[in-house]
């Protein structure tokens, strides 16, 4: 594999096959290669762990990249759904990435698993509005995931994540810890860090984090039941893909 020292943002594009990476005038050099190299480890443990193709990390070539763009103070990193961009500031710290491409994936499927999805076309937003899914074993999978990180173990009231989440927001007058697609991300990053990545610009802090000590992140039994069920997700839908290319590669030959 390509040591990161010598890894450019091309070398991620061209691996991952993104749509686009853009990156910011004031970024330097050294910024730049940097950024990349951090990005192109992090992207190589997040495949390992879903197991799946490089495609799966671009969304079939749909998604683009942004490094030193734009952005809000204090934001680190954010998912744009009207360009599907992943944007991280140039001087992220080190974690944001898993959450903000599991928003994209939200966001991809959408559409994908949903008969109209509706406004935000978010999947984990469809699933709690009860949008009709496509009839799909990968969906009914995709769907066990949203119940464990939504639902208490018996399927009948909301789940303690979804309360502490509530909570938060309650004491703070907004609505963001509870929104859905959060609610996911978060479910992501814990499932993503508990395979133990190599690097920590992916995920960290859904452990010993003030949010974690506050519920915002699944602890105990839903904790262990949300991996099974993003592992055995990932796992068939990582299959699919590479069946799919061997497919593409016989028809090519």
């Amino acid at each position: 594999m390509t040591a990161q020292a010598s890894v450019s943002f091309l070398t991620v594009r061209r691996r991952f096959d993104f749509r686009s990476i853009e990156i910011g005038n004031w970024v330097t050099p050294e910024e730049r290669d940097r950024a990349a190299g951090r990005f192109f480890g992090a992207l190589n443990d997040l495949l390992v762990i879903l197991k799946g193709p490089e495609v799966l990390i671009s969304l079939r070539g749909s998604l683009g990249l942004q490094y030193g763009i734009g952005g809000t103070p204090g934001v680190a990193a954010h998912y744009i759904p009207a360009t599907r961009q992943l944007a991280l500031a140039k001087n992220a710290g080190a974690g944001s990435l898993a959450h903000e491409w599991f928003h994209a994936f939200d966001h991809y499927m959408g559409s994908k698993a949903f008969i109209s999805p509706g406004k935000h076309d978010f999947a984990s937003v469809a699933w709690l509005n009860n949008a009709n899914s496509k009839a799909h074993p990968l969906n009914k999978r995709l769907s066990n995931c949203f119940r464990a990180i939504f639902l208490n173990a018996e399927g009948t009231q909301p789940s303690d994540l979804f309360r502490c989440s509530q909570q938060a927001d309650q004491q703070r007058d907004v609505l963001y810890y509870a929104q859905p697609e959060e609610l996911c991300a978060r479910a992501f990053e814990a499932f993503v860090e508990d395979s133990k990545p190599s690097n920590r610009f992916l995920v960290r802090g859904t452990r010993n984090s003030e949010e974690a000590k506050a519920g915002l992140y699944p602890k105990g039994q839903q904790r262990h039941d949300i991996n099974d069920a993003f592992r055995q997700y990932f796992s068939t839908l990582g299959k699919a893909l590479f069946r799919e290319q061997a497919k593409h590669s016989t028809r090519r030959s």
